[in-house]
């Protein structure tokens, strides 16, 4: 096939301390034996922003995500009839402030490489800054919205192209081939189109203020499993995935959680397969001295920054 031409791309800016995914020394593993099911994922998030006009032309129409509903404190968006990003309108809002706990990035996964590359394309148009990385198990763009909130947009590798060295995986940031990476877009016309059926969240990074304490709540008591880590980050994951969540204290050691009405992450959901995957994980998190609100269905806690969080049974509301 032949590649249409495009001019050169600028980054802008490169993605933040990203060459800390570097894996060489991440050989500990979660101690604990209650882990998550392998089939568990992450679900929706929901950010706060402080103007839904400027929020809806910059995620709808620069990135192409699908206006699922609107409402006057709430914007639903997401794709092929499916929401997966919520936006909490506060006018106003203050914007997100680096040297809090709470968010790094929202992680969007898109699925194919085709599909990636017409977000790019998108955004190199609208000439916003730009972050970008081969990171082995997936190619990803980095993107910060106008209240500062962090996101990022990716496509995995297949699975059987990750390695592992025992349960580490193998990780890296290289550069990114962001001129094939746009055409094969331009070519497959995704540019033009909203972001296809499947497109989903596939990861949450998070912005803690310790790390060991962070490795003791989402693995030895929430039951993830520690896929990477290394200067002042760790990944962690269910069923073998390259990491659902990522924590670090790049801007955060010690740090103080944001203002109230801030703009930043206010819940991101963790869905677990079946009603004894939530009773268990509920136990783990009341025993360590957690609380824990919710219903049959879902169960809502805070983690040691208060970072609020959702566990909810898959096709529960």
């Amino acid at each position: 096939m032949t590649r249409r031409r495009v001019a050169p791309l600028r980054i802008v800016r490169k993605a933040p301390k990203c060459r800390i995914m570097s894996t060489v020394d991440a050989a500990a593993t979660n101690s604990s034996p209650n882990l998550l099911p392998a089939a568990t994922t992450i679900g929706t998030v929901t950010l706060r922003v402080a103007d839904a006009d400027r929020s809806l032309r910059w995620y709808g129409d620069m990135l192409g995500m699908e206006l699922i509903d609107r409402t006057e404190e709430r914007i639903a968006l997401g794709a092929g009839g499916e929401a997966f990003l919520f936006l909490d309108v506060r006018p106003g809002a203050p914007a997100r402030i680096e040297e809090t706990t709470g968010l790094y990035h929202v992680a969007i996964l898109v699925p194919d490489r085709a599909a990636l590359g017409g977000v790019l394309a998108r955004i190199a148009r609208a000439n916003v800054r730009l972050g970008a990385s081969d990171h082995k198990v997936s190619e990803a763009l980095y993107i910060w919205d106008p209240d500062n909130n962090g996101l990022e947009i990716y496509r995995d590798r297949p699975r059987d192209q990750w390695h592992w060295d025992g349960k580490t995986v193998r990780m890296a940031t290289d550069p990114l081939d962001l001129q094939n990476l746009v055409a094969d877009g331009l070519n497959a016309g995704t540019d033009r189109t909203s972001m296809p059926k499947g497109t989903r969240i596939g990861h949450v990074h998070l912005q803690v203020g310790d790390l060991a304490e962070a490795q003791k709540f989402y693995c030895d008591v929430l039951g993830f499993e520690r896929t990477a880590g290394r200067h002042g980050a760790l990944f962690v994951s269910a069923g073998g995935y390259h990491h659902h969540l990522g924590l670090n204290v790049w801007h955060s050691l010690n740090a103080p959680p944001p203002a109230e009405d801030a703009a930043g992450l206010m819940e991101f959901e963790i869905i677990v397969p079946d009603r004894a995957a939530l009773t268990a994980a509920q136990a783990r998190l009341e025993a360590a001295g957690f609380k824990t609100a919710g219903d049959a269905g879902s169960l809502r806690a805070l983690d040691p920054w208060q970072i609020p969080f959702r566990l909810r049974v898959a096709g529960a509301g």
